[in-house]
């Protein structure tokens, strides 16, 4: 059985989550560069918009989240 590629699981979360981290991507799918399967999917015409928190110490992360589709 040949294993989903890294961007597709990405795709995947993304519409049946609605968002994404990059704790959440390494923990549930080994992702360690997050950002350049976002980047991958936004050159293809995802809509993905990013969204920057801070943890209560103070370090910054983003979330990821699919936008519907603009006809």
């Amino acid at each position: 059985m040949m294993q989903e590629s890294q961007k597709n699981q990405v795709l995947s979360h993304l519409k049946n989550y609605g968002s994404l981290t990059p704790l959440r991507a390494l923990g549930v799918y080994g992702i360690y560069r997050l950002a350049a399967r976002v980047h991958e999917l936004k050159q293809e015409g995802h809509n993905i918009e990013t969204l920057i928190h801070s943890d209560p110490k103070g370090k910054t992360y983003a979330e990821y989240r699919l936008l519907p589709e603009v006809l």
